[in-house]
């Protein structure tokens, strides 16, 4: 039926409407007189009943065209009330932002009223092809063209709200049901709602998938990927004739789609399952707290049409009853999808939900919402849960066919998705690692280039220092001293107070002596003002004071030129435990400033244990270097590249064998030895790379149980046969059964504060290699440390001699007594001239220090000499001996044994020296001092507290106690050096010093760390010796 003849149609109907209620009162106005044989009672009865009957049509015929329910007022009530039509607002942003405008209509007829309100409605329906032209006739108003929807999409019926309400939506985003609600917030009676009209312009919404509805509500997504939320909002109180509502949940509806019947199942499935992962319990739904007055049951998901319930439910709902159908059979077809044996539905909850519900999304059936209109829905909801129940309902094969199909792809799918993620991601990986890899190789090469640019010019400086060296000792020249000790990363981290262990060798500013020589000392720490004080006073010319007066530390008329640098870089690296030389290489300020001051002079570098920044350095500031290349001074201060030197300069070394890196080597090679060396009683091991005794572990051969038998059969063969390789056979075969063992449970490491037991030492010595070398076979073993300086021009020189003394480890030296008197000075010259030439062969040159040890063999009993170790660098006894020679004025000659000394008044620094006397003398050299209390006294109290004791250098007599400081926050380790005519003397003075500084710092109540105990001990072990040898040179004496 075309829009015309509906609008023809309808006119008729009203036109016969108009007629007979003409004819209604005109027959009013008849008197019964003139009819008195009509019966008005039932023509009045039969025409009211023809007017409700038209009426009816009418409201269907409406209904059909608008499909939505339209109650016409009463006959009565037309002339009393003026409808009023809102102009359309289109609630787009596209649309332009119009205020509705509301104008009152003149009273028009009946047939003109209808007309106006079907073309309100069809205003209303946006896909109305001819609402352009009404819009713009009626108001002027051109509106938009608005896409058609498509044709497979149904109309459906609109609803009017009655004349007391208004609707009032949930908060956007929420939901899509609207609340009827009047001006006091609660809802109106129901039954206005079909009394009377109220046009009001109805909002338009987005278009929205349907099966969003179906999954959104289980809290799911649908194919689409439209993300629905779960959105609960506060509860309200409805207040009908009898019933009230609580808190209920429900959601936002997306708009329609066109998807096809395996979507709308793949949706439903999706929605059923994450149902699964709520409690329907926590979900809200209405439940009216009254009984239902309109019951009926819904079995296996089909409505009985005949029964008595349903009949009684829907002759009382008849007004309405469209939109009630929409949702029942959304219910019926809810409780098929998901086989519900036996649904109880409210028929008012049915009614109230229909209302409520926006009938334009059809298609899209609200779970909860259809659920809560049920009286037994908990039962229903829970079965709704079940996993699997979708499945066992209509259409449940094919659910699950698209479940499984659905499953499988994303399986698929997410496989390939995560191998295309571990590929990108190895691809990515490897490219940075390429990348990496790429750039060290070439910062590698880079600076592989530069170290070979730094050593062949390190050479070519070399060769020039030792042509012209002659030339160099004779002039004015600056010494450069970095006192840098280049030990490996893991050595210089397990040392405590490393900055102050290189800075024990501060004494090499008395270089200065020497008028020709200028010296730069790089101090690897910042001092304070009372050492630069202290050192200041004592380097005044020719030692006019002791340390009371005030000097700077740059060159002036009365103080020696020396200058002291800190490198920037040590408030860097404050914790690194970096080399001297490394950080003087990252410090350009005080680089600079070096260059600046050897500008035009002639220059060289006096380092430490040698390292390869030191290249670097030299490279920098364009001086040679004394010292030999960093690689051949690793290779050479070992353990064992000394024992190779020493074989190689024909000198005596202890038994032994050196480059052993496994276990089973360092047994074969101790069961040999001991083999062949049974008169010695203890066997030393010593790691490479160590020093002073860190590295050292010992073991006493007494512990072995095939001793004494191996000393029997010694006995019993001779010493003649006892060499023959047959004979120690079967000795050899015992000792390498037990020496495991014994090893294992006697041997000791010298210092447990680097390696606390035998294991510990015994992995370190395998990795880093060492050797096995006996000890002297002698109760009475004396060490001393001679200082040679390997010349570039070839010649050796001795700069230093002195026997050691020891504190609580008897293989680590904390001081000497100089010069020795324990070695003819011949035969300790000649072992030294053999030792540094065997050096210079191997193109070592500079500092070198050797240890020998020396004891009387109780077989041939004559004096036998060791070589033990050999360092190629500065040692702290040669610095110590540079102070000793500066405060004494002489001069120390190792060819002969003698400290010379001058002896006269005490000059004034206008007059020049006067010659005086010389005569021998000697001294004690302390160089690690160590005393925990000292740290509660600075320099000048401590200085203070000597002098009120005694403890002083007399200038006059050029004997006395002199001191060194190292640093200005710890001040836990100091220097110390005694000078007297006779070496008792000089022991004597040393104890005492030590004796008395200890009773001043310390108490009974303290608990203190300190070596000046056992440096007591060793000195009084050495008096006593003394003290024999005299006695015994008496009772010779007479007797030659």
């Amino acid at each position: 039926m075309s829009h015309r003849n509906q609008d023809k149609f309808g006119a008729v109907l009203l036109q016969v409407q108009d007629d007979l209620s003409q004819l209604r009162g005109n027959l009013e106005k008849i008197h019964l007189s003139e009819r008195t044989t009509l019966d008005l009672q039932a023509l009045d009865d039969a025409i009211r009943k023809t007017e409700n009957s038209i009426k009816k049509h009418a409201e269907d015929y409406l209904k059909t065209v608008t499909e939505q329910l339209l109650v016409l007022p009463c006959i009565e009530d037309i002339h009393k009330k003026a409808v009023q039509i809102p102009k359309w607002k289109p609630d787009l942003d596209s649309f332009p932002d119009m205020p509705p405008q509301r104008e009152v209509l003149p009273v028009a007829s009946q047939r003109e009223k209808h007309k106006s309100t079907l073309s309100m409605h069809s205003l209303w329906n946006p896909a109305y092809s001819n609402n352009r032209a009404i819009m713009y006739r009626k108001s002027g108003t051109s509106l938009p063209d608005v896409h058609k929807r498509t044709n497979h999409l149904a109309k459906h019926p609109r609803m009017i709200a009655g004349p007391a309400g208004r609707l009032k939506p949930w908060p956007r985003g929420n939901h899509n049901l609207a609340v009827l609600e009047d001006a006091t917030g609660t809802l109106p009676d129901t039954s206005s709602l079909y009394m009377s009209i109220q046009h009001k312009a109805a909002s338009l919404h987005p278009r929205q998938e349907p099966y969003s509805c179906k999954t959104g509500l289980m809290g799911s997504k649908s194919l689409c990927h439209k993300q629905l939320k779960w959105e609960q909002t506060p509860g309200y109180t409805c207040e009908e004739t009898d019933s009230k509502c609580t808190t209920f949940c429900t959601t936002r509806t997306p708009p329609p789609s066109t998807s096809s019947q395996s979507m709308e199942h793949r949706s439903m499935m999706q929605a059923a399952n994450n149902l699964l992962s709520k409690n329907h319990q926590n979900l809200l739904v209405p439940v009216p707290v009254n009984i239902s007055k309109y019951p009926f049951t819904i079995t296996e998901g089909r409505m009985d049409p005949l029964a008595a319930d349903f009949c009684l439910f829907k002759q009382s709902f008849s007004s309405g009853w469209s939109s009630v159908v929409h949702a029942l059979e959304a219910l019926e077809k809810l409780l098929r999808d998901f086989a519900v044996p036996m649904a109880k539905v409210s028929g008012e909850r049915l009614v109230d939900f229909s209302r409520g519900w926006d009938c334009g999304w059809r298609t899209a059936r609200p779970v909860i919402g259809l659920v809560s209109v049920l009286e037994n829905w908990e039962e229903v909801l829970g079965l709704v849960s079940r996993p699997g129940q979708r499945f066992k309902g209509e259409g449940g094969i094919e659910a699950a066919a698209i479940h499984i199909q659905s499953c499988w792809r994303h399986c698929v799918a997410r496989t390939a998705y995560l191998r295309h993620c571990r590929r990108k991601w190895a691809a990515g990986t490897i490219s940075i690692s390429w990348l990496m890899r790429s750039q060290m190789l070439s910062v590698r090469k880079a600076l592989q280039a530069r170290r070979l640019r730094q050593l062949e010019s390190h050479r070519s400086r070399a060769q020039n220092l030792a042509a012209n060296w002659k030339h160099i000792q004779s002039s004015k020249r600056t010494i450069i001293h970095i006192p840098s000790l280049g030990y490996s990363p893991s050595q210089r981290l397990n040392l405590r107070e490393f900055d102050t262990r290189q800075n024990i060798q501060i004494n090499r500013l008395c270089d200065i002596r020497d008028k020709n020589v200028e010296v730069i000392y790089v101090c690897p720490r910042h001092l304070g003002e009372d050492i630069l004080h202290y050192y200041t006073s004592l380097l005044v010319r020719d030692g006019a004071t002791d340390g009371a007066e005030h000097r700077t530390t740059e060159a002036s008329s009365s103080v020696r030129p020396f200058i002291i640098l800190t490198p920037e870089a040590v408030d860097y690296f404050p914790t690194r435990n970096m080399c001297l030389s490394t950080l003087l290489k990252y410090s350009p300020r005080t680089l600079k400033r070096i260059r600046h001051l050897i500008q035009g002079k002639q220059a060289y570098i006096v380092g430490g244990v040698a390292h390869v920044d030191d290249l670097a350095v030299a490279d920098e500031l364009g001086v040679p270097i004394l010292g030999p290349e960093p690689a051949i001074a690793q290779l050479y201060s070992t353990k064992s590249g000394g024992r190779r030197i020493f074989k190689g300069a024909e000198v005596d070394v202890p038994p032994g064998q050196g480059d052993i890196y496994t276990l089973n080597k360092l047994h074969e090679a101790l069961a040999e030895i001991m083999t062949q060396n049974l008169g010695v009683q203890r066997w030393l091991f010593k790691i490479d790379s160590e020093h002073s005794g860190r590295g050292t572990a010992y073991c006493d051969v007494c512990h072995l149980s095939c001793y004494s038998w191996t000393l029997q059969e010694y006995r019993r063969h001779g010493v003649e046969l006892w060499n023959t390789k047959w004979i120690q056979e079967s000795v050899l075969l015992r000792y390498s059964d037990e020496i495991p063992e014994w090893l294992t449970r006697y041997a000791r490491p010298a210092k447990t504060s680097r390696y606390p037991n035998w294991a510990c030492f015994l992995k370190t010595f395998l990795r880093q290699g060492g050797v096995v070398e006996a000890y002297p076979p002698s109760d009475s073993v004396t060490c001393l440390t001679v200082d040679l300086l390997l010349e570039p021009g070839g010649e050796v020189a001795v700069l230093s001699c002195g026997d050691q003394l020891h504190g609580s480890c008897q293989l680590e030296a904390i001081g000497c007594t100089v010069p020795q008197t324990s070695v003819h000075p011949e035969t300790l010259h000649s072992i030294c001239t053999r030792v540094g030439r065997a050096c210079l062969q191997r193109c070592i040159v500079g500092h070198v220090s050797v240890d020998l040890a020396t004891f009387l063999n109780q077989d041939t009993m004559e004096q036998e000499v060791w070589a033990t170790d050999l360092d190629l660098t500065y040692s702290d006894q040669l610095a110590m001996t540079q102070m000793l020679l500066m405060r004494t004025g002489g001069t120390l000659n190792c060819h002969t044994g003698c400290l010379e000394g001058p002896v006269g008044e005490k000059y004034s620094e206008d007059q020049p020296a006067a010659k005086s006397a010389v005569v021998n003398r000697y001294a004690v050299l302390g160089s690690h001092l160590f005393h925990s209390n000292l740290s509660m006294l600075y320099h000048n109290v401590f200085l203070m507290m000597c002098r009120a004791h005694g403890i002083r250098f007399n200038m006059k007599r050029k004997e006395g106690t002199v001191f060194a400081l190292y640093d200005s926050s710890e001040r836990c380790r100091i220097g110390m050096i005694t000078v007297s005519e006779d070496l008792q003397g000089a022991l004597v003075t040393f104890a005492r010093n030590l004796s008395v500084i200890h009773q001043e710092i310390s108490s009974s109540k303290m608990q203190e760390e300190t070596n000046f105990k056992e440096l007591t001990k060793n000195i009084e072990d050495v008096l006593q010796t003394i003290v024999q040898n005299k006695l015994r040179a008496v009772k010779d004496k007479p007797a030659a």
